[in-house]
């Protein structure tokens, strides 16, 4: 299985993993807030929204344009801490989920 391979088969499990919390169901942010210069857009969206609006739409684009991924991916500490103190039963999954495509992002 190639690099590229590994990123799309992890990305469609975070996808998965954030369905089956409930987590991907957020809607759309205004588009304003895709210009916002804080780290993971904390300013104008959720994690969540992030997630699936910047993160995972950017990383398949970059996947179908056959372009370079980034050299390093360090997401999962950030759900980490905005889960911190959620009682979501998924909290684990969603967490190894992102951090499955942080390490096949980062070796890829």
């Amino acid at each position: 299985m190639s690099a590229q391979d590994t990123v799309r088969e992890a990305l469609s499990d975070l996808e998965d993993a954030l369905k089956g919390a409930d987590l991907w169901q957020q809607s759309q942010p205004e588009p304003a807030a895709f210009e916002s210069a804080q780290p993971f857009c904390v300013d104008t969206m959720t994690l969540p929204q992030w997630l699936r609006y910047v993160f995972v739409a950017r990383l398949r684009a970059i996947l179908e344009a056959g372009a370079a991924l980034p050299a390093s991916c360090d997401v999962a500490p950030a759900m980490e801490v905005y889960l911190k103190d959620s009682p979501m039963p998924q909290k684990a999954q969603v967490i190894e989920a992102i951090a499955r495509v942080d390490r096949a992002v980062t070796q890829a």
